[in-house]
């Protein structure tokens, strides 16, 4: 597949874009991409641009892992833990996603955030606990968060991140800000195994991927610096979050339901 000049310049904005998301609420720049991969940069294959994106997005999250590390954000064994529920559920779901219409997984998952926003919404006054911790007593319900919202972020070629944010919180109670770097440990792995199973059958443009990447890794440092801000004040950061949800879910809808029933 080949692009246009001007179709890997608006890859490099939409990746900053992603990155700026993914280092704001951990999530939601998967979601995205596959949209700004389709309908703005004009990839003309579904399956393609969520292989292309998950490979993006798993590089830019991992961006945005370094820069909350840095910050003392990430819960490292709860991150470990949910990420490796995960990882047998992301691979399933990516060769299930395969064989379903773009269309159609684009319109079933702009479905799923409405929900997921309202329950984000729903709890954004409780602060949750600083030094929530992941021990053997929370493992189960954080391993078995992590195996459904991997098998989700397969399914649909996206990182996850506004799966496991919520996962994070309702798992081991802590506090959004806490658990929006920690979901950057899933989102990281949860990407690089939907990508390699997208690769191996070839659905990837690796010179777009690059220049994705290379935006998001800017829009990953901005993001970061404004979740810090944003995390200072109870149910702010949550608010945007669910907000972001209900606006791209929306997006969503129109496009992907006006291809399917028109």
């Amino acid at each position: 597949m080949t692009l246009e000049p001007v179709q890997y310049v608006l890859g490099l904005v939409s990746g900053g874009l992603v990155g700026l998301s993914l280092g704001l609420v951990g999530g939601g720049g998967s979601i995205l991409a596959v949209p700004l991969m389709v309908y703005l940069v004009g990839v003309p294959s579904p399956h393609v641009a969520i292989g292309t994106s998950a490979l993006a997005v798993a590089a830019n999250a991992a961006t945005g892992l370094a820069n909350h590390a840095w910050a003392r954000n990430v819960k490292w064994r709860c991150g470990g833990m949910f990420a490796g529920g995960g990882i047998a559920g992301a691979l399933a779901g990516s060769t299930l996603g395969k064989m379903v219409d773009g269309e159609k997984l684009l319109f079933l998952f702009a479905l799923v955030m409405l929900l997921v926003g309202g329950f984000m919404l729903k709890g954004r006054g409780n602060p949750g606990d600083p030094g929530a911790e992941c021990n053997r007593e929370k493992a189960p319900k954080v391993i078995g968060y992590g195996l459904g919202s991997g098998l989700f972020s397969g399914f649909f070629g996206i990182g996850g991140g506004f799966l496991i944010v919520p996962g994070l919180v309702a798992s081991t109670g802590m506090p959004i800000l806490l658990a929006v770097g920690t979901s950057l440990v899933a989102v990281t792995a949860f990407g690089l195994t939907t990508a390699a199973n997208y690769a191996f059958s070839g659905l990837i443009d690796w010179p777009l991927a690059a220049l994705f990447i290379a935006g998001g890794a800017v829009g990953s440092f901005a993001g970061t610096l404004f979740a810090r801000r944003l995390g200072a004040t109870t149910g702010r950061l949550t608010t945007v979050f669910a907000t972001l949800i209900f606006a791209v879910a929306a997006y969503m809808l129109w496009r992907s339901g006006a291809a399917l029933f028109t």
